[in-house]
């Protein structure tokens, strides 16, 4: 299959899109560089709206834009059983889990393991997300330039530079921020992609849409009664919603680069906002995702046929530059980027806040009288992840040895979903305690790995697997060890669905660094008059002594 050109005018469409992106980190440079509240939290001044936007952004990559028509084109619309899961955990995120992370003020995740199971299990938990991040990044950029390259005449390594060096410049300039506002923009892009896709694959077949609506009937394109079924040819819907559950579970309470986004708004009511805007976002995928591949079936069903031996993976970048306009086939690249982009941003922002925050502010406070004000470190992370993430992805791109990163990804990845499950039972159960989580931790990943490889059972049922033996495992063993673990002392109730409105002391500081910075501050004034200098000794006291208490609790 010999690869078209773009042309003059597709280009103009993709260099401005770029651009575009490129002058919102520009844009919120500035703000960016106050300090680590800033850069990874934007001091909560986001709109819900925005935040939701950019939760759905992040979680909807450039693999999910051409993999979901490619389920509809290939099979059915079974998986969009998924998407309607994400709807329906947002109930369950807004009642049990936002309070908890509002209630900390984190900026990870994994802050909340730290206070309710102590500071090993916050570690593997940001390990963890920081390992796997760096493989997805890398999966990102490569998979798409690969894609791409495969239906255009652009150089590979001019698509990897376009989607992941840019993506490392505009999250290195604008924190947080900067971030979120480009997610809006990508997430509008992309979303306007997939509906100009919609409208032109309809508009090219005669009968349009009623052709479409045949075809998919007579092929059982949509949904069909063996779809509810157990153990048939097409997907179960049961299996796919409960699995996807479990899998979104993991993406909005123990993944950092949506959980970051909880703390970028003004209020606990803002973040419930943000997440009913991107609940209704992943609901508007369904027609628009779906529908591409289900229209583009009877497209090339009907108008012309796709090349021998095509790799189904790129059916929407084929089509957009083979059968689109000139300009438009542009915007369509550009979505893909825009997909691609929006997740590597978020990732590298992520990882960043769990090296600066989770690794080096805790393990590694300033020395007293000294304090931590820029963010150059933080932007040293992203600047460092990103140029490995490119690099790997070049590598596979020009070596086709994806399988050993995939290998890679799925070690690391095999703990995402018992990681959910270890947030489960820190909120939904007062016995849980460190030695338990960690062994559910480790028995999930294995259970995970076990059905996967020896049972051969499908992704959604994996997870189910994985969580549940997390949960199960984890109590149990908790509740064995219970009886000779060590009380600290320290009441974690506050942090259980058992005392979620009692007020809740933190035994880490919320900042560490800003704590020795105000130590240091106390220290060298003079008390004003009026104040109290014993408010702040004692302060200073409770600080270290709360960082000094036991973790091993039920």
């Amino acid at each position: 299959m010999d690869a078209p050109g773009l042309g003059g005018l597709n280009w103009a469409v993709i260099i401005i899109y770029l651009l575009a992106t490129l002058g919102i980190g520009v844009w919120f440079t500035r703000r960016a560089s106050g300090g680590t509240e800033e850069f990874f939290k934007a001091s909560g001044r986001i709109p819900a709206w925005a935040a939701g936007f950019s939760i759905y952004a992040t979680t909807l990559s450039a693999i999910t834009y051409m993999s979901t028509p490619e389920q509809a084109f290939l099979a059915d619309w079974s998986y969009a059983a998924g998407n309607i899961a994400i709807f329906a955990i947002v109930p369950l995120l807004v009642i049990f889990y936002i309070p908890f992370f509002r209630k900390l003020d984190v900026t990870t995740a994994y802050e909340y393991l730290e206070e309710r199971f102590g500071p090993s299990i916050r570690v593997i938990g940001s390990v963890l997300f920081v390992l796997f991040h760096i493989g997805r990044v890398a999966i990102v950029i490569y998979l798409p330039t690969l894609a791409i390259s495969s239906v255009t005449d652009i150089n590979p390594a001019l698509v990897a530079g376009a989607v992941g060096v840019l993506s490392v410049v505009y999250t290195f300039l604008g924190g947080i921020e900067g971030v979120i506002w480009s997610d809006v923009v990508q997430g509008i892009i992309l979303l306007v992609g997939a509906a100009v896709i919609l409208v032109f694959g309809i508009m090219a077949l005669d009968g349009g849409l009623a052709t479409v609506v045949t075809d998919a009937a007579a092929n059982d394109k949509f949904i069909s009664a063996d779809n509810w079924k157990f153990g048939g040819a097409a997907a179960a819907i049961p299996i796919v919603f409960l699995g996807s559950v479990f899998n979104n579970l993991h993406q909005y309470t123990a993944s950092q680069d949506v959980v970051q986004r909880y703390q970028t708004t003004d209020s606990p009511k803002s973040t419930a906002r943000s997440l009913i805007v991107n609940g209704f976002l992943a609901l508007l995928t369904i027609p628009l995702f779906y529908g591409i591949g289900t229209v583009l079936f009877s497209f090339y069903k009907h108008s012309q046929a796709l090349p021998e031996g095509f790799n189904t993976s790129a059916l929407v970048p084929y089509f957009a530059v083979t059968a689109l306009p000139a300009g438009v086939s542009g915007l369509l690249i550009a979505a893909i980027f825009a997909a691609a982009q929006s997740t590597i941003s978020s990732s590298l922002n992520s990882i960043s806040a769990c090296v600066t925050v989770d690794i080096r502010d805790r393990f590694f406070p300033p020395k007293t009288g000294q304090a931590r004000t820029g963010v150059g470190f933080s932007r040293a992370v992203i600047v460092i992840v990103g140029a490995l993430s490119v690099s790997v992805a070049l590598y596979l791109s020009a070596t086709d040895q994806a399988q050993t990163w995939d290998l890679f990804l799925s070690i690391t990845g095999l703990f995402g979903v018992p990681l959910a499950g270890v947030f489960a039972l820190g909120i939904f159960t007062k016995r849980a305690n460190t030695s338990g989580v960690l062994a559910g931790l480790v028995v999930g990943a294995g259970l995970a790995w076990f059905v996967q490889e020896r049972a051969g059972l499908t992704p959604f049922a994996v997870s189910t697997v994985a969580f549940i033996g997390a949960m199960i495992f984890g109590y149990l063993i908790s509740l064995l060890t219970g009886t000779f673990g060590r009380r600290s002392g320290h009441d974690v109730l506050p942090l259980t669905i058992y005392a979620k409105r009692a007020a809740y002391t933190r035994r880490v500081p919320t900042n560490p660094v800003e704590a020795v910075a105000a130590s240091a501050a106390t220290a060298n004034s003079a008390p004003s008059i009026g104040s109290h200098p014993t408010d702040s000794r004692a302060a200073s006291t409770a600080v270290k002594t709360n960082d000094k208490q036991g973790h091993d609790h039920d």
